[in-house]
């Protein structure tokens, strides 16, 4: 059999742009740990980016607390291991909530980052606060889904108070919503600092 020399000359050229064997084979799929950490880091990202709404993000940080008793449960069933089974539904279970987060992103509903009203301008500081918590660890996924909610729910209440008021809030409720908002940046505090990890 003939060899080309071009050929084995453009060989030769080529060799070092080459992965390695090893390199070449596909990666290890992440573990649990690391895609709860991911996704973790997404809602965060879309807390502080404002691609996630309270409400939104106070429903995924539900459904990731859900699927953390669901681990442990099954963990606590076979003496603090997984099985394949446990990993093959966490697995499942994680695709479909890291499909639920892009939706969530990627839907067209926002929160204002830059308000600029005192009320809005608190309301995107604790969101801040809580993305912050999401994206360190010192927010569990259940202690960010209820700081969201309480979010949210504030935020209703605001825009039903602006929309019974021409576009304005009154002293009196912005003096309600302020106190609101100091109640729950404490509770923001609180839970950062609980010892609590995600």
């Amino acid at each position: 059999m003939k060899i080309c020399p071009r050929i084995v000359l453009l060989g030769a050229a080529l060799a070092p742009m080459m992965p390695p064997a090893a390199a070449q084979t596909s990666n290890p799929p992440a573990t649990i740990r690391q895609r709860k950490e991911n996704q973790q880091d997404r809602i965060a990202n879309g807390v502080a980016s404002g691609q996630l709404t309270a409400g939104e993000a106070a429903n995924l940080e539900k459904k990731e607390s859900n699927l953390n008793q669901e681990e442990k449960l099954m963990r606590s069933e076979d003496n603090g291991k997984l099985t394949s089974a446990d990993r093959k539904v966490l697995h499942q279970q994680q695709n479909q909530l890291s499909r639920q987060i892009y939706r969530e992103k990627h839907n067209g509903a926002v929160e204002n980052t830059n308000p600029k009203s005192e009320v809005g301008k608190r309301a995107e500081n604790q969101q801040d606060r809580i993305a912050q918590g999401i994206n360190s660890g010192q927010l569990t996924a259940g202690e960010a889904a209820n700081l969201e909610h309480k979010e949210a729910a504030l935020n209703q209440e605001v825009g039903k108070d602006r929309a019974a008021n021409g576009g304005k809030l009154t002293a009196q409720e912005r003096a309600q919503v302020n106190r609101q908002q100091n109640h729950l940046s404490n509770q923001i505090y609180n839970k950062k600092h609980n010892g609590r990890k995600q």
